[in-house]
């Protein structure tokens, strides 16, 4: 299966106002990709929305030949997170178990705006059950193959996985992820595309099915930043705009010394180090930071963290009640909730805030403080599924780097800096809490570098 590069959502915008193409025929494209037997359809998406999809795509269409003003994503189509409630479906979270459950009664938040701007839904996509990996394995859907190596099958990274594979292929123009410890960074850094996690308050975190409250965030995966970034206002209820690209002559950005830097894999490695040179041939102050605050959230986190604890008191009653409908590498890491106490759960949250405030210190002085999204490129599925060691060491990399924005509560974004053809790598920047549109023109600015 062959697909052409993507469309920045402002080019097809512009094709729609001109007439060159229409929202039906945006999603018979995504439809037929998605249905294409030899592609990855099958597994990127566990439920489809055709009906729905074409009647709010004619509906589109009818708006704009009737001349009513376009909406910012009017008729173009969107996949969404099977965490994501969908009036009338069942929030599976890419498990079994929740199949008996109520179906949602009403759209989340964010399904509602991105609906009210225009989307075309065009299904919801696969993701590691309940959103707890970053590798993007699914036992019961199968796992999406990353757009790489086709002939490999590599992970597409997660937990979002098939929203990253629905925008590679082409089956949508944006899909929209959840990101606990990177799970919309990860797979968009392993994937090769733009990837957003905001300040968590940013975006309503209602009806999305949780991993942990204290460290979920709803985000887009995306062609590029600004696609991220438009879709992110919808999402966060905010007016549309486009982002100023700052210049890249001028940007302050710190290099962690700590931790962030450690088991890197050759190619990681050596594109972080180009990105860097580019960076600083560019005019960008690039200096290396300490930053031995960063040590301090693993020590922190060293019984579950959160994610543990948090998803124990939303999941307890089916793990108990029917263990076995768990992917096996979910429940073990679900049961890690043992560790901790009422009195370790209250300490964590203290601590947190503790280290935010240390963090913050030494970050203020700069635009934004950059690593490697992930710590190695996309490993076979194979690996993985045949080595609960390897799985569980591969999954601490994937996250590591990415989970330290959620558990500082800073907006980041990934942007692709590897060679084209080679193995997508993924250049993560994090900005400041609540600094989300400085850190999205920050980005904008560096993608340009490698576009």
């Amino acid at each position: 299966m062959s697909f052409a590069p993507l469309t920045p959502i402002a080019s097809l915008l512009t094709d729609l106002a001109a007439g060159r193409t229409s929202a039906e025929a945006l999603l018979d494209t995504a439809l037929a990709r998605a249905a294409d037997p030899a592609g990855e359809g099958s597994r990127a998406f566990v439920r489809m929305m055709d009906d729905t999809a074409r009647a709010e795509a004619e509906a589109s269409d009818r708006l704009r030949r009737a001349g009513v003003p376009a909406r910012p994503l009017e008729g173009l189509p969107i996949s969404v997170k099977d965490l994501l409630d969908v009036q009338g479906q069942v929030t599976m979270a890419g498990s079994r178990v929740l199949a008996d459950e109520p179906p949602a009664a009403a759209d989340a938040p964010v399904v509602a705006r991105l609906r009210a701007a225009g989307a075309v839904l065009v299904g919801r996509t696969n993701m590691t059950e309940f959103a707890y990996s970053g590798i993007g394995l699914n036992p019961h859907y199968g796992t999406p193959a990353n757009p790489w190596d086709r002939e490999t099958r590599r992970i597409p990274g997660g937990s979002s996985s098939g929203a990253a594979v629905s925008v590679t292929d082409g089956m949508a123009t944006v899909g929209i992820g959840s990101d606990t410890g990177g799970s919309v960074r990860i797979p968009s850094g392993l994937c090769g595309l733009a990837g957003f996690k905001p300040t968590q308050r940013r975006v309503p975190i209602d009806g999305a099915f949780p991993l942990s409250t204290s460290l979920d965030s709803l985000g887009p995966l995306a062609p590029t930043v600004a696609c991220a970034a438009r879709v992110h206002q919808v999402m966060a209820g905010e007016p549309v705009r486009p982002i100023a690209r700052r210049p890249v002559a001028g940007l302050r950005l710190a290099v962690p010394q700590s931790v962030v830097l450690e088991d890197l894999d050759g190619t990681t490695a050596r594109a972080f180090e180009v990105a860097l040179s580019k960076l600083s041939a560019a005019g960008a102050v690039v200096t290396e930071v300490p930053f031995r605050e960063l040590l301090e959230i693993g020590e922190a986190n060293a019984k579950g963290g959160f994610a543990a604890v948090e998803c124990y008191a939303a999941h307890g009653r089916h793990v108990v009640r029917a263990p076995d409908l768990f992917d096996p590498r979910v429940l073990v890491r679900i049961h890690r909730a043992n560790e901790q106490s009422a009195v370790d759960y209250i300490s964590l949250i203290r601590r947190r805030a503790e280290i935010q405030a240390a963090c913050n210190a030494v970050s203020a002085p700069f635009d934004a403080v950059v690593m490697p999204t992930t710590a190695r490129v996309a490993p076979p599925i194979a690996e993985l599924e045949a080595s609960n060691e390897v799985f569980a060491k591969t999954n601490a990399l994937m996250l590591r780097n990415c989970s330290v924005g959620n558990f500082l509560d800073r907006c980041a974004a990934t942007v692709p800096v590897h060679e084209p053809g080679s193995a997508p790598v993924g250049l993560m920047l994090m900005g400041e809490t609540m600094a989300d549109d400085d850190l999205l023109s920050v980005a904008a600015a560096v993608e340009g570098l490698f576009r």
